[in-house]
């Protein structure tokens, strides 16, 4: 069973058992994912649905933030459930150490040694670790390495 056949299920779950929060998050999800299909007329693969859900989980940071920062408590609670929900469908993300690990191989097989093969590093990075780390603490830790 792929990753958004697990989500549809999910639904009906949360249908059956009157999770009225959990069902109106994960249909939100589904409707993008049926936006991208429509839009661009082909079916997603696990990625993309990893790559939307990723989408998803910043714009309801990024809300959170807003409402928290206007003092709308009661809506920013309502961002931070949706994340939770859909954070359960990402993969596990790094820790700091095994960050740190996975950029320093990707430096050595770039051949990076300042700081200018910035973008070298993060192109390669981002695409290997796609997912599993956050773009900002990617480029935070490559930073970080190659100062």
């Amino acid at each position: 069973m792929n990753l958004r056949d697990t989500i549809n299920c999910d639904i009906k779950d949360a249908m059956k058992a009157k999770d009225a929060k959990k069902r109106d998050a994960l249909r939100l999800l589904s409707s993008a994912f049926k936006q991208i299909e429509v839009d661009e007329r082909r079916e997603l693969s696990d990625d993309d649905v990893i790559k939307i859900i990723l989408t998803q989980v910043k714009r309801r940071d990024d809300a959170a933030t807003q409402y928290k920062a206007a003092h709308r408590e009661d809506l920013m609670q309502i961002e931070l459930d949706e994340i939770a929900y859909y954070k359960a469908y990402l993969p596990t993300q790094l820790s700091d150490e095994e960050l740190t690990l996975a950029i320093k191989e990707i430096i050595a097989k770039t051949a990076s040694s300042s700081i200018k093969d910035l973008g070298k590093v993060m192109g390669v990075a981002t695409k290997e670790l796609s997912g599993k780390a956050d773009g900002k603490r990617v480029s935070e830790c490559a930073k970080a390495l190659l100062s």
